[in-house]
């Protein structure tokens, strides 16, 4: 048989130096001992022996030092906590996330930068249109996050870039060491324990950890413990209560994982024996609910003696899409579900659930976590404080004690009423409004009248209060006789409509969304409404109401004073009171009325004359009433109005020709600015200066309209009216004192 010769293997780099083949084999463990070949077994084959040499370079690895290190830098990013654990930052900043109600939000600040990057452009200086957005940022901001929903709440829970447990136990201890397996074969990654100190003071850390991005949540499988989590928990707990260490527990959990193997394992059993086994431990427990605390799973590390709940966690047995898919079957009535589940911090605190809300920075926790997590220390610190102090039977009754009494109600015991305002309110049965008569309303308004009139007169403001009184009873029976109106008009719904879409159309600076759509359909609206209203039954009764609110208003204004004219005005209606209420007029107009009612429709010829012929003779004896005043009681024709007409016409442009008159303007401009600058609360000099100038003011405009020619002018004018009004004073005209029978009368 011819031998098998093998050629000579070549080797390049660090083997290129040493010897082609060889026996010996050195040992990587050593590096130094060398084992023969032939030692192994030799080939039975004629081949040519070589010698060669492997060799392994070891890759040097820093020394772990654990615990802590011995000589920690204080410099290190992160402190000595960075030397340990695997929890680091992230090496991309998180993306922003804006939820819905958000986004009016976005505008603002989108804004903001536009007008930045404009003035870095353009090197112009916009810093006070930046301060002036940035301001009304924040109080839209402000807004929004003092009037949240509950729905709106449960999404803040949510938020992608919320604070998990880890990031929360870093910023508020010194040291922490994390713990890990359940000594049954797995350590959960969604559930996270440990020691740490908090002041020196030491405590055992426990809770539920979501993922800051993608990656993270499918490792910590989104915050959902499985049976070996819980029984990690339960171990920590043992150990904490065999050597004395308190208990924080975070709850951040949409629930526990339901899986087949979860079942399998025992998903059940095991949150049974962390519930069972909490309420015996001798170490005070404080829970902290620091996102969304789900059904069981979150219960399971949160029997404690005190449960603490961020202002914009939430804490449910089904969460909101759950709860409206069973009793609407639909998800999307989880707005509705979140508010009647009463899950918001606020609500449990009432419900006394909750023992306390640990404040969140405006825009949630992640707008500012570092803050979130003191607010946490601090409230850590208070309440170990207090539970410390108790001893271990007194412990385990406040425990037992907080869990017994909820829901727990005691008949013939008068119910709590923070607690009743949380009952179904039972639908209370619409009482309607009392109105006043015409005449009852018509009285007290005169009396009222006469009331201030005297306190005029006086000097005292003894009649504000009945005034006021007065105003508000008229501004309620006016909303009233309004609904009426537009109830008997048909315009009930179109009203309606129109509200619910200016409701929302608000966003969160109370402003409309489409203000010029919306406006145009209001005005339509307000154009139809007071073109049908005089067709309304109640219209009389609603126009008298509102001039007679319109009357008080202007009374109820300190800076009006009354005049001559007004107490003109309520003598001249005292007096025509007084004038249809002699027995003479009334049985009159009462046999006239009982005629109108007799007769048909179309009134005939004759009734129609004794009604021209009434209402000439009571306007004949109301202007000798009139008369005896020092009234003079002229027709009101054309021909009368135009003269008045162009005479005020005459008198105003001289006004305005002398208000735009160089001194006259400059005094004016100067009592703008004084009364701009003593504002609403001017001081007495403030005072002082305006009403020397004012009177200055009208001591021109008086000279002004007090001119000879001006006077002579009007002497003349009253003159021609009152010759063209003896002329036509045997003609029945429609004079300025008309006396109708079926509206009600008043001349304010």
């Amino acid at each position: 048989m011819a031998s098998v010769t093998q050629p000579p293997a070549s080797f390049t780099g660090n083997l290129a130096s040493k010897p082609t083949a060889s026996d010996i084999l050195r040992s990587s463990s050593n590096g130094a001992c060398g084992v023969p070949l032939r030692s192994l077994g030799r080939s039975q084959l004629g081949a040519k022996r070589r010698d060669f040499t492997i060799s392994a370079k070891v890759r040097k690895v820093k020394k772990h030092e654990y615990p802590w290190p011995e000589d920690p830098d204080l410099d290190v990013k992160g402190g000595v906590l960075s030397h340990l654990s695997p929890f680091k930052p992230l090496r991309e900043k998180p993306k922003p996330v804006t939820l819905d109600f958000e986004k009016p939000l976005m505008d603002l600040q989108k804004k903001i930068i536009d007008v930045q990057k404009m003035a870095n452009e353009t090197g112009l200086d916009f810093s006070d249109q930046i301060i002036s957005l940035e301001n009304k940022y924040q109080q839209a901001l402000k807004d929004l996050y003092t009037h949240l929903t509950p729905i709106q709440r449960v999404n803040i829970a949510r938020h992608p870039n919320r604070p998990t447990f880890l990031d929360h136990v870093f910023n508020i201890t010194e040291k922490f060491v994390e713990l890990h397996g359940d000594r049954a074969g797995y350590d959960d990654p969604a559930v996270v324990t440990g020691l740490g100190t908090i002041n020196g003071r030491s405590y055992m850390f426990m809770g539920q950890q979501k993922g800051r991005n993608t990656k993270e949540n499918i490792q910590r499988n989104f915050g959902m413990p499985t049976p070996h989590g819980y029984r990690k928990a339960l171990r920590m707990m043992h150990y904490a209560d065999h050597h004395g260490f308190p208990i924080v527990t975070f709850i951040d959990t949409p629930g526990a994982y339901a899986d087949l193997k979860s079942e399998e394992l025992g998903q059940g059993e095991a949150i049974a024996q962390n519930l069972r086994t909490m309420f015996g431990l001798k170490v005070p427990i404080v829970s902290i609910v620091m996102g969304e605390g789900g059904s069981g799973g979150a219960l399971a590390i949160g029997c404690a003696n005190k449960l603490l709940m961020l202002e914009n966690a939430v804490f449910y047995v089904a969460s909101p899409e759950a709860c409206a898919a069973i009793l609407w079957k639909t998800a999307k009535a989880s707005p509705k579900a979140a508010e009647k589940l009463k899950i918001t911090a606020t609500e449990l605190t009432k419900l006394q659930i909750c023992d306390g809300v640990i404040p969140e920075p405006l825009g949630g926790a992640h707008a500012d976590s570092y803050w979130t997590s003191q607010q946490i220390k601090t409230a850590i610190i208070e309440s170990m404080d207090e539970l410390t102090k108790m001893d271990t039977e007194t412990l385990l009754k406040h425990r037992a004690q907080k869990f017994r009494k909820l829901g727990g109600f005691q008949e013939g015991i008068p119910i709590d009423p923070k607690r009743k305002v949380n009952m179904k309110k039972k639908e209370e049965p619409i009482i309607p409004i009392s109105m006043t008569s015409e005449v009852e309303l018509r009285d007290e308004v005169e009396k009222l009248k006469q009331q201030i009139l005297e306190a005029s007169k006086s000097s005292s403001g003894s009649a504000d209060t009945g005034l006021k009184g007065m105003i508000e009873k008229l501004k309620i029976e006016l909303d009233y006789e309004y609904d009426k109106a537009a109830k008997s008009l048909g315009m009930e719904e179109k009203i309606m409509m129109v509200r619910e879409e200016i409701a929302k159309a608000r966003n969160v600076n109370d402003q409309l969304a489409h203000p010029a759509a919306l406006q145009e359909k209001i005005e339509h609206l307000m154009e139809e409404f007071q073109r049908n209203l005089p067709t309304a039954p109640n219209y009389s009764s609603l126009s008298y109401k509102l001039d007679t609110l319109k009357e008080l208003s202007n009374s109820l204004n300190p800076s009006k004073k009354s005049t001559t004219k007004d107490e003109l005005k309520i003598e001249i209606n005292k007096r025509f009171n007084e004038f249809v209420d002699r027995p003479e007029i009334k049985q009159k107009i009462e046999t006239l009325k009982s005629e109108i009612a007799k007769s048909d429709v179309d009134a005939s010829p004759e009734l129609q004359r004794k009604i021209a012929q009434l209402s000439a003779e009571l306007d004949s004896e109301f202007k000798d009433v009139l008369n005896s005043l020092g009234l003079q009681v002229v027709s009101s024709d054309r021909a009368a109005k135009a003269k008045v007409d162009a005479f005020h016409e005459e008198v105003t442009m001289i006004i305005d020709d002398f208000v735009n008159s160089s001194d006259l303007k400059e005094k004016i401009e100067v009592l703008k600015a004084e009364v701009a600058k003593a504002g609403d609360t001017p001081d007495e000099e403030s005072k002082s200066k305006i009403e020397a100038l004012a009177a200055e003011v009208k001591q021109v405009i008086k000279e002004a309209v007090s001119s000879k020619e001006l006077k002579e002018k009007h002497e003349k004018l009253v003159a021609e009216i009152l010759e063209d009004n003896e002329d036509d004073d045997s003609e029945v005209d429609e004079s300025a004192v008309n006396v109708d029978l079926h509206v009600n009368r008043s001349f304010v």
